[in-house]
């Protein structure tokens, strides 16, 4: 009996050993052993099942892959005096854990170190160049020019930028990569999430911006009411065409047939031209006896139609 409670208890001690010299490395992390503050062994990173000397050697965890780091956004001024807000971010990892344990230890250590060192970087390259370096990444032509408004070259050659905001970027995290590797840090990438003008100057700003935007509208309202001159011009050409022509073509039928009319009438009263004359003098008989007053002779040939008028 004594011999299997030996055993079971050397079973139990085993398991507890064998439990507290493991540890899983998964693949997002590194993990450097330490034996009484020191570092023992090389970085383990690979992900897999690992043992270490239990209560002597402990594990320290860290990340292994992007970490994220936000900068403090600031008041920051740029090479031509004007004052803009900057808000900058970046992501880094550890590549080196024992350097990074033996310098900042933790994550939350290495996010001061990296607000010490980014954030004067950051500020260093928006004093040096101007703000349109930190806005543009080309010289793709702005629309505003492309419409062709008063000193468009000098316009222009303002904003025309040499740098460009990705070489800027690029500039910060080169210059304070360096300062980083002793800490076993690598800075992938630096980035600027938001830049915007100050209160004082927003204003003006905005100001400016209508300013433009009404000028290219009164632009656009000329150019509209030219054209509808223009459009308003062509159609009383047309018009006066289609009326003139509509004008010629009715005098035409309308000459055709009273010539026509005339040429039926003159068959017509050709058969027998007393009648016509007959015709004709009560025509004139109506239309002047009932408008008038006259006095004529019984003589007169107006009234030859008239004189035996009753008689038998």
């Amino acid at each position: 009996m004594k011999s299997k409670g030996i055993i079971i208890v050397v079973l139990v001690v085993g398991v507890l050993l064998l439990f507290a010299s493991a540890y899983v490395v998964d693949e997002t992390e590194q993990v450097i052993v330490t034996q009484f503050g020191k570092v023992v062994g090389s970085p383990k990173q690979s992900p897999g099942l690992y043992f270490k000397i239990p209560f002597i050697q402990n594990t320290n965890y860290f990340p292994k892959n992007l970490l994220r780091w936000d900068g403090d956004p600031g008041q920051i001024p740029t090479l031509d005096k004007t004052f803009i807000w900057v808000d900058p971010f970046a992501r880094w990892k550890i590549v080196d854990p024992v350097k990074f344990f033996q310098t900042v230890n933790n994550t939350v250590t290495a996010l001061g170190r990296l607000d010490d060192i980014i954030d004067p970087a950051v500020r260093n390259f928006i004093t040096s160049f101007r703000l349109i370096e930190a806005v543009r990444s080309t010289n793709r032509p702005l629309d505003t020019f492309e419409l062709g408004l008063q000193d468009v070259k000098k316009e222009v050659s303002r904003y025309q930028i040499t740098t460009g905001r990705e070489k800027l970027t690029q500039g910060i995290m080169v210059q304070a990569q360096p300062k980083l590797a002793k800490f076993g840090i690598e800075l992938v990438d630096v980035k600027i999430k938001r830049i915007n003008y100050v209160e004082e100057v927003r204003n003006s700003v905005y100001g400016r911006m209508i300013a433009e935007r009404k000028q290219i509208a009164e632009k656009f309202r000329s150019e509209g009411k030219g054209e509808a001159q223009k459009i308003r011009g062509e159609k009383e050409r047309d018009l006066k065409e289609i009326t003139s022509e509509a004008y010629r073509i009715a005098q035409e039928i309308k000459g055709k047939a009273d010539a026509e009319a005339t040429k039926i009438y003159a068959e017509a009263y050709g058969i027998d031209p007393e009648f016509y004359s007959f015709i004709k003098t009560l025509e004139i008989y109506n239309e002047a006896l009932s408008k008038s007053s006259l006095v004529l002779s019984t003589k007169s040939e107006f009234l030859k139609y008239l004189k035996g008028y009753g008689e038998p």
